[in-house]
């Protein structure tokens, strides 16, 4: 180590002379899995998500969701049929939870791709290099266009398969993500623990993997739930639509859409029930969100 370097390393802060301890990521991670349980609304949310999760999954459906019975259609809810049927004659019960089946797991999909490919942009993207004013460029040309129509024309031109879906929804939330993450990164590299590892001969690429990436991960854990909640709706969206996952697959946005047909003649079961659904997954990925940023934001302070 040159002279230059040691004296730089001695006069930073003892905290800063043990980078590898990773800075705020450290305290932050562990306040977060201590202050889960103790911050209701992140319980509340986490639960009521992995509880419909499960629900799709293993709860026991009355009736078949994919199996329509053409002598209870629109069946108003009784005894029989929870939730009611819908004109097709299925059970609104069965197919509210087994819509869960596919919806969640496709936005939580669509949530991890878009994760995976906007941290290692945005932190390329704060780098002080010629591919770093490329990629801000490019995403400033590609965000000109409304992301929504563009995720609704990507699935209407390719097909309205489950990977073309997973894949709109990555290509909506992927800037979100690239900025966050350069934004982040451009606050660190100026902290002291930056420094000491820079002082120290720590390679650009190891500054970045083991210092500045773990440092942005809580704030990418609470926007992931932002986006999580955004991709339900991008689904929902593209079901209404008919672009989306198509009956007889259970999805809640189909079912709003065979739902609003009978709103006007009184049968207000028939959507109702999937929009609440969706209405509930939303609210609770933005309590997740939110106890997210207030556990982390206490551990940083």
């Amino acid at each position: 180590m040159s002279k230059a370097r040691l004296a730089l390393a001695k006069a930073l802060p003892k905290r800063a002379e043990m980078p590898a301890e990773g800075g705020r990521a450290g305290r932050a991670l562990r306040a977060l899995a201590r202050g889960a349980l103790a911050h209701k609304g992140l319980t509340i949310g986490f639960v009521v998500i992995l509880l419909i999760l499960l629900a799709g999954f293993f709860a026991p459906l009355p009736h078949d969701p994919i199996q329509p019975n053409p002598e209870s259609t629109l069946q108003s809810p009784d005894g029989e049929f929870w939730f009611g049927t819908d004109r097709f004659g299925f059970d609104v019960f069965s197919r509210v939870f087994a819509s869960a089946r596919l919806d969640l797991p496709i936005a939580l999909a669509g949530t991890l791709l878009s994760i995976a490919v906007g941290i290692p942009l945005g932190l390329a993207a704060s780098n002080k290099s010629r591919w770093s004013e490329r990629i801000m460029r490019g995403l400033d040309m590609f965000q000109s266009f409304p992301l929504l129509v563009l995720a609704f024309a990507i699935v209407a031109l390719t097909g309205n398969t489950l990977r073309n879906i997973i894949f709109a929804i990555a290509l909506v939330n992927v800037p979100r993500f690239i900025r966050l993450v350069r934004s982040e990164a451009l606050v660190l590299r100026e902290s002291r623990f930056i420094e000491a590892a820079t002082a120290i001969g720590a390679s650009r690429t190891r500054v970045m993997l083991r210092h500045v990436m773990p440092n942005t991960m809580g704030i990418v854990l609470a926007q992931a739930s932002l986006a999580a909640a955004h991709a339900i709706i991008v689904i929902a969206g593209l079901s209404f639509l008919g672009i989306g996952i198509t009956p007889p697959d259970a999805s809640w946005g189909v079912m709003i859409r065979v739902g609003s047909q009978n709103i006007a003649t009184g049968q207000w079961w028939v959507s109702f029930f999937p929009g609440a659904m969706v209405f509930v997954t939303i609210v609770a990925f933005n309590m997740v969100a939110d106890g997210v940023t207030r556990v982390i934001g206490r551990a940083e302070d």
